[in-house]
């Protein structure tokens, strides 16, 4: 039987506006997603604990792909692929069709799940939930987009063994929600101010979003880059003030994340965006504190100018 192509094999509380991602998909609701197999003797229970008490938290955003973590688990695929109908279908069309069927859902236990960050091997995904495996089939598109993107949100574990995901040592991720949209779908979601159009509206947000996913070392670790995150996904006030600065021929010139000074017993944070006017050079700055004590980061304080102190 001629063996058929599957995924490469790899070595709270609500803050403002924070139906964004809900809005991006198709029938308007939150999604939370679970992934197959467990390191060995590694419950994700116990990875969440662990995680937790360090504050390992991780607000990420990337794409989800399916892997072979050893050879016998690609060769069945193989078969199960070749008893399935899938003429007229591409790769990735078949590999969402075989996963999505319910005989084959032992299949989608054995894969393991690599989140990439800008190309970037970055972390395994494993399951908080592991009732939720429809969710998971659902997140392998059957047509994939550069456009695409995955949130995953949950608690950062140890290195993975090399024997979990065929060689792969990155962090292991126990993530309890995930979200799965494509940008186009994002941008439409974000409520348009009345004096600007549409077409033009659409173009700031996108860039807005890219420049946030381009930043250099932003895996959603980090305090800073998990409000980041979460302020571009959940928080449509800043789009809004992106496309007036736009509007006024400035330039988004910095977006800095600091400590804020109501940090006590929680850690919050200031998002700060920088607009330079191309004409004056004169920079006007807006800011939002998010409060990124626990694994849901949430909105302090609405979109305001910012002063330097």
């Amino acid at each position: 039987m001629e063996q058929r192509e599957g995924p490469p094999a790899s070595p709270s509380r609500p803050g403002e506006g924070n139906d964004l991602v809900a809005l991006a998909q198709p029938d308007g609701r939150s999604e939370r997603i679970a992934l197959p197999p467990q390191a060995e003797n590694e419950a994700p229970d116990s990875l969440r604990a662990t995680a937790t008490m360090t504050g390992a938290y991780v607000y990420a955003l990337g794409r989800i792909e399916p892997r072979f973590p050893r050879l016998a688990v690609e060769k069945e695929f193989a078969q199960a692929t070749g008893r399935a109908e899938t003429a007229g279908l591409t790769d990735r069309q078949a590999l969402h069709a075989v996963l999505g069927q319910r005989q084959n859902r032992y299949l989608v236990r054995q894969l393991c799940w690599v989140l990439t960050i800008e190309g970037l091997e970055t972390y395994i995904l494993q399951p908080r939930d592991p009732a939720d495996l429809d969710l998971l089939v659902e997140a392998v598109r059957p047509t994939p987009s550069p456009l695409d993107v995955d949130v995953v949100i949950g608690v950062r574990g140890p290195l993975a063994p090399p024997e979990l995901c065929n060689g792969l040592m990155v962090p292991i991720v126990v993530f309890d929600q995930l979200y799965s949209f494509d940008r186009a779908s994002l941008v439409k979601a974000i409520p348009k101010p009345e004096k600007i159009a549409a077409k033009q509206f659409e173009t700031v947000s996108g860039e807005l979003f890219e420049r946030v996913l381009q930043m250099a070392d932003n895996a959603g670790a980090t305090d800073e880059h998990r409000a980041l995150n979460y302020c571009v996904v959940r928080y449509p006030a800043i789009y809004a003030a992106a496309a007036d600065a736009y509007g006024r021929d400035c330039a988004l010139t910095a977006v800095d994340v600091q400590p804020s000074v109501l940090s006590g017993v929680r850690k919050v944070v200031e998002v700060i965006f920088s607009y330079t006017n191309r004409n004056t050079d004169v920079t006007e700055k807006f800011f939002v504190r998010v409060d990124v004590t626990e694994e849901f980061p949430f909105l302090v304080t609405k979109l305001s100018p910012y002063y330097d102190r």
